[in-house]
């Protein structure tokens, strides 16, 4: 076939008349070698006037273009065979310079391995002997837990009694294995008048407290009026958005023993200062002015509260919890007015720093009984650890969401206070692991409050050295926890009988064997119950708990989904309030109060 003659090609004469010799002449055939244009599968000869491509070593097949003419000898090649010889060229030059990126990024990923150590940032002493612990805790894990002691008597029994069940459930029916397993026998009551998820109706005192908060603009004075009347029909107050400067003035008017005010962001600075000019403070044992940083910076505690030092002789107890603020040079003006302090709320206070707290503690080193500092991010754990080791008479302790929080500040501070805390706050300090709950199990005997909320490397072992140690916790805060069924019940088993408040919040695994250890063991003390977001909790499992413990006043059931009218109408305590289910939710919620 004759290209020339097609119309097709007619007007593409010039490209075909090229000077081959120019073309080939020089390095360029050597550069077409090396770009892989031209293979030993493809080889380039040339002559005066044609030029001959061969795509295979038999030369089968040959595209041969000379001066003037272009044909095609078509054995066995096309004219798209000989696109596709120049094509795979192209081909193999991407594939190369693809594995030239690839082999630049692996190389930077190798240097940047090498280099990270010389610029990372860490402390090498306290996360090697953190490390260090870790490692002795998972070698000894087993051994430990075989160790003869209440938690694990109370594992050992569990178990068993789980076995025994399972045997029993197989051997009584013809159920499927997987059906097999801890069946609490329960029965709801047949009593249908039990109502507990109603508002119930309120007291005389309550109906009282609710006309003197709705006319509090009208009473005229609280002198003689007991203290915790005061407190709480103050608190109504305040938590209806009805406190005001009048009331204010009648609170603190004359020599109050007692100030109460749980939310002061209501006020300005001018009617605080109004207020409190007239005010004796001699006589001022209790002072709670929470949420107040709207109205109580620096300058204005000083001038009604330090207007010299020890203005405040027998003040006792102080919170500003919420108080942004307050600086360590107002807290240092107050504590130089109050040598007395046995109790200082500083929570939520941003402004406080690891020094402010640092001077509190050298000036009430030997007073100073209680201290909550939790989610002041300014204060270094470790650097306030000396003085807070200086606290003779330290009791309670809050240090709940900050970060430099770890086992050796636990175990430091346990270790020089320990037998005298009665309270530990570490709700949020993760870094927190099964070690420093050995150290408070083997120190703190006296322990009674413990907050473990949102500590998420505490596994079963350490629970088993709370329970070997702390046998009279009665308040004890869990949540988002992973410890097991077994391990929680055992723990129940062996130190749950002073219990009076327990919260298991958002635990996946707790279930039907910790509902049997409230049972048999927290009957006779538990008071208020938080087991919301417990979605293993069976309506079995809730009736049982609620009508073995016959104190039980309240029970948290908030993201309970499971729980149905058969527990809610078929348990048989009519005292119990049960919250987060159905019914009012605002009207059972308690404020912390930490005074």
């Amino acid at each position: 076939m004759n290209l020339r003659s097609s119309p097709r090609f007619a007007k593409r004469q010039p490209i075909v008349e090229v000077d081959l010799n120019k073309r080939l002449d020089g390095g360029e055939k050597s550069q077409l070698e090396e770009n892989g244009e031209v293979s030993e599968a493809v080889s380039v000869e040339k002559s005066k006037d044609k030029m001959v491509i061969d795509d295979d070593e038999e030369g089968k097949g040959k595209l041969v273009v000379e001066e003037g003419q272009s044909s095609i000898y078509n054995n066995e090649v096309t004219q798209s065979s000989a696109r596709e010889v120049f094509e795979g060229g192209r081909s193999r030059r991407r594939v190369k310079t693809r594995m030239a990126k690839e082999s630049r990024k692996e190389s930077g990923r190798k240097v940047a391995l090498e280099l990270a150590p010389k610029y990372a940032f860490f402390k090498a002493d306290e996360e090697s002997s953190e490390e260090e612990e870790e490692e002795d805790l998972a070698v000894n894990a087993d051994q430990n837990e075989d160790w003869p002691g209440p938690f694990s008597t109370a594992m050992k029994i569990i178990r068993d009694r789980e076995q025994i069940l399972i045997a029993r459930e197989l051997n009584s029916s013809s159920k499927k294995n997987d059906d097999a397993g801890v069946k609490i026998q329960w029965s709801p009551s047949k009593d249908k008048k039990v109502k507990t998820f109603g508002k119930s109706p309120p007291s005389l005192h309550d109906l009282c407290m609710k006309v003197l908060c709705d006319n509090a603009e009208e009473v005229e004075s609280l002198y003689g009026v007991p203290d915790a009347i005061k407190h709480r029909f103050v608190s109504h107050l305040c938590r209806s958005r009805k406190m005001g400067s009048r009331v204010l003035g009648l609170l603190v008017s004359g020599s109050p023993t007692e100030i109460h005010l749980s939310d002061c962001s209501w006020g300005t600075e001018g009617e605080f200062e109004e207020a409190f000019g007239g005010c004796n403070t001699e006589k001022l044992k209790v002072l709670e002015l929470n949420i107040s940083g709207r109205c109580l910076p620096d300058y204005v505690l000083r001038g009604i509260l330090a207007r010299s030092i020890k203005n405040l002789p027998l003040l006792t107890k102080i919170s500003f919890r919420g108080n942004y603020r307050l600086s360590d040079d107002g807290l240092n003006a107050i504590v130089s007015s109050a040598p007395s302090l046995s109790c200082i709320n500083l929570s939520q206070c941003s402004l406080i720093s690891s020094a402010g707290i640092i001077n509190v503690a050298e000036k009430l080193e030997s007073v100073l009984k209680e201290l909550y500092i939790d989610e002041c991010q300014d204060v270094d754990a470790m650097l306030i650890l000396p003085s807070l080791m200086k606290l003779k008479n330290l009791e309670v302790l809050s240090v709940a969401e900050i970060e430099t929080v770890s086992n050796k500040f636990v175990r430091k501070l346990v270790s020089s206070c320990g037998s005298t805390i009665k309270e530990l706050g570490l709700s949020g300090c993760r870094k927190l692991t099964a070690g420093s709950m050995k150290v408070i199990g083997e120190s703190c005997s006296l322990l009674r409050s413990l907050d473990l909320r949102n500590l998420n490397r505490l596994n079963d072992l350490a629970i088993g050295y709370l329970a070997n140690g702390c046998r009279s916790i009665q308040k004890l805060k869990l949540r988002r926890n992973a410890f097991s069924d077994e391990a929680l019940a055992a723990f129940l088993e062996a130190s749950g009988g002073s219990l009076i408040e327990l919260s298991v919040n958002n635990f996946a695994k707790v279930g039907q064997q910790t509902a049997i250890a409230i049972s048999r063991r927290c009957s006779s003390t538990l008071k208020t119950l938080d087991l919301s977001f417990c979605r293993n909790m069976s309506d079995e499992a809730l009736g049982l708990i609620v009508d073995s413990c016959s104190n039980l006043q309240i029970l948290k059931l908030f993201g309970c989904t499971q729980v149905t009218n058969v527990f809610m109408e078929g348990h048989s305590n009519p005292a119990i309030q049960i919250v987060g289910s159905k019914g009012p939710v605002l009207d059972r919620i308690q404020l912390p109060e930490y005074l």
